[in-house]
């Protein structure tokens, strides 16, 4: 699988290493640029839209208000979307386990890589647990965590034999395992495409490959999690396979690296997916520009209010809180200029609206990004429910 990564002396190394910095002061300036209390209310909303962007990826349509009642539990009774759910939610639990630390410093590693798929995988119904053989037609169990061990095909591409793949995975820690920033920026990249070429599991492993890759952006960029790389390549997603496809060519000249597989494509790719994430960051940076946010947020809790299903004043503690980050609930009184029990109607009614979070009945007050209010708080971030979606 060499190369693994983009060599110094390729023609492209310049262009990716500026692609990189970019990249990386791009994403530090939007973290930066938000309270923290914002930043865990995006990044819980990001989560189910990387989840729904993954799940397109791989021909699963699961719409986030639908992952977002999951989450709560609340099923379809229809068998084969309640399994998509479940996926969905299987999905998410693993990126918060990754997004709350559990994977960082292992993003790279065989033994991590394999508790990846095998958390995802112990929370799938048992109907997406089977794959059937593209040549036998037999039907196989995907076992979760455990490497495949039969021979499989991707199209034209031939992955190692089964026996092979520990020695594989070894090679592929050691070479992405102990980078400097630039290059471990790169690894997301070139990591991606040759995790996919290894193909260690029997299935899942375009989702653990790009679970890794967020894994790795936010080890090396302290992302928060706030922007996704899986809604770049789900909008691109002929452009995304075909640029895969392309990096399983052998080396075909000797200006073309010195590994045997191409460098080449291997540099286009990453070229790729680095304007992706570039893309991603600054297109959440512009839904998230404070004055456009309150501007819809404002807006959408006037409508709220006048029909009667917020209390007045409301959209004061909303507005606080965009720019607060966070407030105490004994704030509300004097921010209002309302009683104390006035104050706790109105929290309380914020709160069952899901537009507002509290870790307890004292704990301070964090804005909340429901699904169901994406569209209208951040307009593109995911397609609108259709009208005869039904749970």
């Amino acid at each position: 699988m060499e190369p693994v990564l983009i060599g110094e002396s390729s023609r492209h190394r310049g262009e990716i290493s500026d692609l990189v910095v970019e990249l990386a002061s791009r994403a530090a300036g939007f973290r930066r640029s938000l309270p923290e209390g914002l930043t865990a209310a995006l990044a819980n909303l990001v989560r189910a839209m990387n989840c729904y962007y993954s799940n397109l990826i791989e021909g699963h349509d699961t719409h986030p208000v639908d992952i977002e009642r999951a989450l709560k539990d609340d099923y379809s009774a229809d068998k084969r979307k309640r399994n998509l759910q479940l996926e969905a939610k299987a999905h998410i639990t693993v990126q918060e386990w990754i997004d709350a630390g559990g994977f960082a410093g292992r993003s790279v590693s065989a033994d991590g890589l394999r508790e990846m798929h095998r958390r995802f995988c112990e929370l799938l119904p048992d109907d997406l647990l089977w794959i059937q053989h593209p040549s036998t037609h037999e039907w196989m169990p995907v076992k979760p965590g455990e490497l495949r061990a039969h021979d499989v095909q991707i199209g034209r591409h031939v992955p190692v034999s089964p026996g092979a793949l520990p020695r594989f995975l070894e090679r592929f820690e050691s070479a992405y395992g102990r980078l400097g920033r630039t290059e471990g920026i790169m690894a997301a990249a070139c990591g991606h495409h040759r995790l996919l070429w290894i193909h260690p599991f029997l299935d899942g492993n375009g989702r653990v490959a790009r679970l890794m890759s967020h894994a790795i952006l936010i080890d090396r960029l302290d992302t928060g999690g706030i922007w996704s790389v899986a809604r770049g390549l789900a909008r691109n997603e002929s452009e995304y396979k075909s640029k895969l496809m392309a990096c399983d060519l052998e080396r075909r000249n000797d200006l073309d690296g010195r590994g045997h597989l191409s460098e080449e494509t291997l540099a286009d790719f990453t070229k790729f997916f680095l304007r992706i994430c570039i893309d991603q960051v600054d297109f959440m940076e512009r839904l998230m520009q404070p004055d456009r946010l309150r501007e819809r947020l404002l807006m959408w809790a006037e409508e709220e209010m006048r029909a009667d299903a917020l209390p007045p004043k409301s959209n004061n503690v909303l507005e606080a809180l965009l720019y607060r980050g966070e407030l105490p609930r004994g704030d509300v009184a004097g921010l209002l200029g309302v009683s104390e029990r006035q104050a706790r109607r109105i929290t309380s009614a914020l709160i069952n609206s899901g537009i507002v979070t509290s870790k307890s009945s004292r704990a301070p007050l964090y804005l909340a990004f429901p699904a169901r209010l994406a569209t209208r708080l951040m307009p593109g971030l995911f397609p609108e429910m259709p009208h005869d979606s039904n749970t």
